[in-house]
């Protein structure tokens, strides 16, 4: 590659040279052409993550991890990849997505964010532009709630500055204390900028038991019913979730 090329060729060209550089000098010269090289945008990109890495999404590609990982979602399926792909598709959205994902523990719900990640950076949950909160893990005692509301708006507008396609996973939704939950709601509406920052390409997961009972008496009710699990639609869903979100005391 033409950074090890460039390195190698001063290397070797070093003892012809080092009669007249002090070894000091030549040492300054490799780290200036070598700092050289890798503060140009692209050529960085080529070692190390960046968020401008990757424009675009596949749709087709999404689609293709959604049928072949995740069992029994036809609903999710289909609003996720719709979402995502027309959100990422958009060069200029109004506002930032937000996906809230409810369910029992175990219906996939963490591995649909996996899905996500790994779909728009190339680290998955490890990249650097994907951050992931557990209410009770990092946020575990309601005394110090003020505290981890202006740690946590700092960390959002923070990672938001350096990458404004940052992706932010809030999980245990119906664990989290209210006060948290209204430190982020401002971050999620139509606004081109707060304090000079814009959060209008930035992604909001958020995952929750709450409505999870519900969930299960509609698939119930269609099962006596005869039908096929499938034929759920999404207005069947959304009363019951409307009903169980305004019912839980954390809720967003």
């Amino acid at each position: 590659m033409k950074l090890s090329r460039a390195a190698l060729g001063l290397v070797l060209l070093a003892p012809l040279a080092v009669r007249a550089v002090e070894p000091i000098s030549l040492g300054l010269a490799l780290a200036g052409v070598l700092t050289g090289y890798i503060s140009y945008p692209r050529l960085y990109c080529l070692f190390a993550e960046c968020c401008s890495q990757k424009q675009s999404l596949s749709r087709d590609a999404l689609q293709k991890d959604l049928d072949s990982k995740l069992f029994g979602q036809h609903l999710a399926k289909k609003v996720i990849l719709n979402a995502v792909s027309g959100f990422i598709s958009n060069p200029k959205p109004k506002k930032p997505l937000t996906l809230s994902l409810h369910g029992w523990t175990g219906t996939g719900k963490n591995f649909v964010s996996k899905i996500i990640a790994e779909n728009i950076y190339e680290g998955g949950l490890n990249s650097d532009y994907v951050h992931l909160f557990v209410a009770t893990l990092h946020f575990p005692h309601v005394s110090n709630i003020t505290l981890y509301k202006d740690q946590l708006q700092s960390w959002i507008r923070g990672n938001v500055s350096a990458c404004a396609r940052s992706i932010f996973i809030f999980d245990e939704m119906d664990k989290m204390h209210a006060g948290l939950i209204d430190a982020i709601k401002p971050y999620l509406d139509y606004y081109d900028n707060l304090d000079g920052v814009s959060y209008q390409k930035a992604i909001f997961v958020f995952l929750s038991n709450a409505g999870a009972e519900r969930i299960t008496d509609v698939a119930l009710d269609f099962w006596r019913s005869g039908k096929q699990r499938e034929e759920i639609k999404l207005r069947d869903m959304e009363h019951a979730l409307s009903v169980s979100a305004f019912n839980n005391k954390n809720r967003i």
